[in-house]
């Protein structure tokens, strides 16, 4: 049986069990929230880590992707779909899947997570001590705005226009103060988002690491 070199077994502080309840990461309210399961909760975990989600219907948590893990989202009850880009085929995966059924989404891949139904309740398992996360709220607001505008043939005040709503650090859309109408059936949405991309796509370099803890603005 290998033992990690780098845990003192011996140790008082070494930890061996942790309530996930303790930890969030993120919370919109009380039925839409993110606990997180780390080394830095738990010290003796080698390369694995979990997000506990819980979320209400047509809660999505936002496009991203892990650029140091592989994700396998499991569902423990509720229903979502879990869409996610291939960036060898350009097309958009979806995949519905209610309790006991998973998807595994690869390393490095932009994907995002709609609940179906009332108390989705998913667990996001990671090859990785701490999953690393590029958030598409964050590369909305913080990508100059000028260089956007340059880079796209766009007009830069309509560009800032457009995204001026965007809040960093999303995690769980839509905001509590949004006042848009979601009653379009989400089949819909699906439907035009599954056309295939026609441009190569492109990794974006940003390595922040998933902090202690987000509260809701």
């Amino acid at each position: 049986m290998s033992m990690a070199s780098n845990i003192d077994y011996t140790s008082p502080s070494t930890q061996y069990a942790f309530d996930v309840n303790t930890s969030p990461l993120f919370k919109k309210d009380d039925n839409n929230y993110i606990n997180i399961l780390g080394i830095q909760q738990l010290n003796t975990l080698e390369n694995v880590s979990l997000l506990d989600i819980f979320l209400s219907a047509n809660n999505v948590v936002e496009p991203h992707y892990h650029q140091n893990a592989a994700e396998l989202v499991y569902c423990i009850s509720g229903a979502v779909t879990v869409s996610m880009l291939n960036p060898f085929t350009k097309n958009i995966l979806n995949y519905s899947i209610t309790p006991g059924q998973v998807v595994n989404v690869p390393q490095g891949w932009w994907h995002y997570e709609m609940a179906t139904v009332d108390n989705t309740h998913l667990l996001a398992i990671f090859d990785a001590p701490t999953p690393e996360v590029i958030l598409g709220s964050d590369i909305l607001k913080f990508t100059p705005a000028n260089i956007m505008a340059h880079t796209y043939c766009m007009d830069e005040n309509k560009w800032r226009e457009a995204i001026e709503p965007v809040q960093p650090t999303t995690y769980i859309g839509p905001y509590t103060n949004c006042n848009r109408n979601f009653s379009q059936p989400y089949l819909q949405y699906r439907q035009q988002s599954s056309q295939p991309y026609q441009q190569p796509h492109q990794q974006i370099h940003y390595m922040p690491q998933y902090p202690q803890y987000w509260s809701n603005r």
